[in-house]
């Protein structure tokens, strides 16, 4: 078998494997991908791959039953992934772990999205969550020129946050990030319930 690069558990396997051999087509395997990786947002996708829709540059995991590719841009996001199936008293449940998938990583060409992800995850929220706060990318707006973020937990509502934004969440976005020429926030800071004061 060739490097596994998600694992996928024999139960699993055995499950896909039946609901591949209903699709009656030959060939068919499963693509394994995650959507707006490195993000909050980020969504771990599988889905059916007939061999016409193959992406050449995808990874191929070659099963017992069948094949599975890894989408390339997906797969650093899906480093210790584990998919599995569970039978119960309603049949059974597919599940899909991928712990990294909302770690923001930079590859050798990362997007500006990526890099304003990497810089908030790993030099921002740090910071703000001795407060309990944390802030997200909503947006690229202005031709890629201006983040447009959003505060969340005790920043949302505290009276900090304009203090918090200006000197120093956009100061080190624009430092880090050059091409960036503006920093917005678009949090309703009027519900004060969790605000850090």
């Amino acid at each position: 078998m060739s490097e596994q690069y998600v694992k996928i558990t024999e139960s699993a396997q055995e499950y896909l494997a039946e609901l591949l051999a209903k699709q009656e087509v030959e060939g068919i395997s499963v693509r394994v991908f995650v959507e707006n990786p490195g993000t909050p947002r980020a969504e771990c996708c599988m889905a059916y791959c007939a061999p016409e829709e193959l992406i050449e540059t995808d990874l191929k995991m070659e099963l017992d039953h069948f094949s599975a590719y890894i989408e390339d841009a997906s797969v650093d996001y899906l480093v210790d992934a584990v998919i599995d199936y569970s039978k119960d008293s309603m049949g059974g449940q597919l599940t899909f772990r991928a712990p990294r998938s909302r770690v923001p990583q930079l590859g050798p060409n990362p997007s500006l999205e990526e890099r304003i992800n990497f810089v908030l995850h790993n030099e921002v929220n740090p910071s703000l969550a001795s407060h309990g706060g944390n802030v997200s990318l909503v947006e690229l707006a202005d031709n890629e020129e201006t983040a447009v973020l959003q505060f969340g937990g005790g920043c949302q509502g505290c009276s900090a946050v304009d203090m918090t934004l200006k000197d120093g969440v956009e100061k080190t976005l624009l430092e880090q990030i050059p091409e960036l020429k503006k920093v917005a926030d678009v949090t309703d800071h009027s519900n004060t319930d969790n605000a850090y004061y």
